[in-house]
């Protein structure tokens, strides 16, 4: 579960953001929609504990993440919370499956096989892990930085406009993919978006101005 409370951002030098208070419990979705420059992505980034919020408190499992050194927040995020980003940012040299255990390995976790195997089956990249990251298609690239995101089953899930590039089949496969993982991994999803199509899909939404 996550939720915030009068949260604001002033970047350097910049006008203050201030966003809506968010409630998101275990196994929802939310989407947070907006156009480019209402902060979608600076609120992405502080509840992923990227950023220090100039106001404001944010609670992901029972922890307020504002309150932790950065080396407790780097460590406190490789276990609750799971990233997937616009652009998959894979390691070009290394196999599919070495990208996934990768941050695992960072994490100082024990990277299980098992686990490895049964994310990829679910997510129907098994035949692409030994591949390299550039053979893969924008699809397949988006289904592996969700299982990515999943390897450690987190508790929150963040995406930051997950379908921008997708066309309309491979949107809605990585919308519903996107959902069913959340249900099953019991994690709270969060979705930031400008894409109107996702709208349309989540009824759970706040838009940002």
């Amino acid at each position: 579960m996550i939720y915030t409370k009068n949260l604001a951002y002033a970047h350097p030098g910049g006008r203050q953001l201030e966003f809506p208070d968010i409630t998101c419990k275990s196994g929802e979705v939310l989407l947070i929609a907006g156009q480019s420059g209402t902060g979608k992505t600076t609120l992405l980034h502080l509840l992923a504990g990227l950023l220090r919020p100039t106001r404001g408190r944010i609670n992901v499992a029972d922890s307020f993440i504002e309150e932790f050194s950065p080396a407790a927040m780097d460590a406190f995020r490789g276990r609750h919370i799971g990233i997937i980003y616009q652009q998959s940012h894979f390691i070009a040299s290394l196999s599919l499956r070495e990208n996934l255990v990768l941050p695992v390995a960072l994490g100082h976790h024990r990277a299980q096989a098992g686990r490895l195997q049964a994310v990829a089956e679910k997510l129907g990249i098994s035949a692409l892990l030994y591949k390299k990251p550039a053979r893969l298609s924008q699809g397949e690239q988006q289904r592996a930085s969700i299982a990515r995101a999943l390897m450690q089953q987190p508790g929150l899930l963040l995406a930051d406009e997950p379908t921008a590039s997708l066309d309309d089949h491979n949107c809605a496969a990585v919308a519903q993919l996107l959902a069913e993982q959340a249900r099953e991994q019991n994690a709270a999803l969060l979705i930031v978006t400008h894409d109107s199509r996702l709208k349309e899909i989540f009824a759970n939404q706040i838009t940002l101005s």
